[in-house]
């Protein structure tokens, strides 16, 4: 028996654009997110406050020889929005702050050679990463998605979830199960497990967000594309790591590229990886990425509600050094 399946009517209804209530459970908001929406006014002796929008950007910064730099102050950084300079407000070092992880494992047919290392240098992973506070997710995805682990800071929960991550192959090889979203043909729904990552799960959420992806990124069956993954990754504010699983034998190749923009587009990493080794490497690599991040806050000089996209870029005033960060966000419409 599968674990518990994410609903179809939820499923269903967001894929179509059919505005629904989640009916997935979210934990308590650790605090107003910081995705470049309005700070909710209020009123204090009468007086209403002004508004302000902040913005908040966790960057990771590598020299030329790809080892992470971890000393720089706030006057060793610029940001620009859309081209125009802003004041950075807020700076800080932080190792420590709560991290919020969607852990999504790939378990069509072309996993079925490496699954096994897939699960133990994962459930090594959350074991190392997760500190008092931080909180994870676990969703596997063939022809469909499925919940196997809600948020819980418990590792050996997250454990035993990553386990029961199971690969069916039927008798043309093509894996999965009878999926809750009506398929294409495929049997890989990466993008349709990213949006609805982010939509139901990580939306809600505050502070650092990371989705990790155990894939060959060879998306054959979503609803969804990649533009509309993307988005809904900016949206929660959530950066994508893709550990790029690697195996000559079961899949066709072509899954590089769109795992790099997953990762460019949110500000995160592509580690490719062909056997249980280099994959403990990778987990390795973003479990040091996410623990070594600088955080910048600013006000926007844009004060329009127009809800466009809004371009980021960070710069750095040591040469030769190489900036992970979130590209952008939008704007509140109202």
């Amino acid at each position: 028996m599968r674990p518990t399946k994410i609903a179809v009517t939820v499923l269903t209804a967001v894929l179509v654009g059919i505005p629904v209530a989640s009916v997935l459970t979210a934990r308590a908001t650790r605090g107003q997110a910081s995705n470049g929406q309005d700070q909710e006014p209020h009123q204090t002796a009468g007086t209403l406050s002004v508004e302000t929008r902040l913005v908040d950007v966790f960057a990771t910064v590598r020299d030329k020889h790809n080892a992470i730099i971890n000393n720089l102050t706030k006057d060793d950084f610029k940001v620009f929005e859309d081209g125009q300079p802003q004041k950075i407000t807020y700076f800080a070092k932080e190792s420590d702050l709560p991290i919020t992880l969607a852990i999504l494992m790939d378990t069509s047919g072309s996993m079925y050679n490496i699954m096994n290392g897939e699960k133990e240098a994962a459930s090594e992973f959350v074991h190392q990463i997760m500190r008092k506070k931080d909180e994870a997710v676990v969703i596997s995805f063939d022809t469909d998605e499925d919940l196997l682990a809600d948020f819980t800071e418990d590792p050996a929960v997250l454990t035993k979830a990553i386990h029961r991550a199971e690969v069916k192959v039927d008798a043309s090889g093509i894996g999965g199960t009878p999926g809750t979203i009506p398929s294409r043909g495929g049997g890989t729904n990466l993008f349709d497990a990213v949006y609805l990552a982010c939509q139901e799960k990580l939306n809600s959420e505050a502070g650092r967000k990371a989705i990790i992806v155990l894939s060959d990124a060879e998306d054959n069956g979503s609803k969804m594309s990649i533009e509309q993954a993307t988005e809904a990754a900016d949206r929660a504010d959530a950066v994508i790591h893709v550990i790029l699983i690697s195996d000559p034998m079961a899949t066709e190749g072509y899954g590089a590229g769109i795992a790099l923009q997953l990762a460019r587009e949110t500000g995160g990493r592509v580690l490719r990886v062909h056997n249980e080794k280099t994959m403990d490497t990778a987990f390795d690599e973003i479990s040091e990425e996410l623990r070594s991040q600088y955080v910048l806050g600013y006000t926007s000089t844009n004060t329009a509600h127009d809800g466009t996209y809004r371009k980021i870029k960070l710069e750095t005033n040591e040469p030769d050094t190489k900036i992970l960060a979130r590209k952008g966000y939008y704007a509140p419409n109202h």
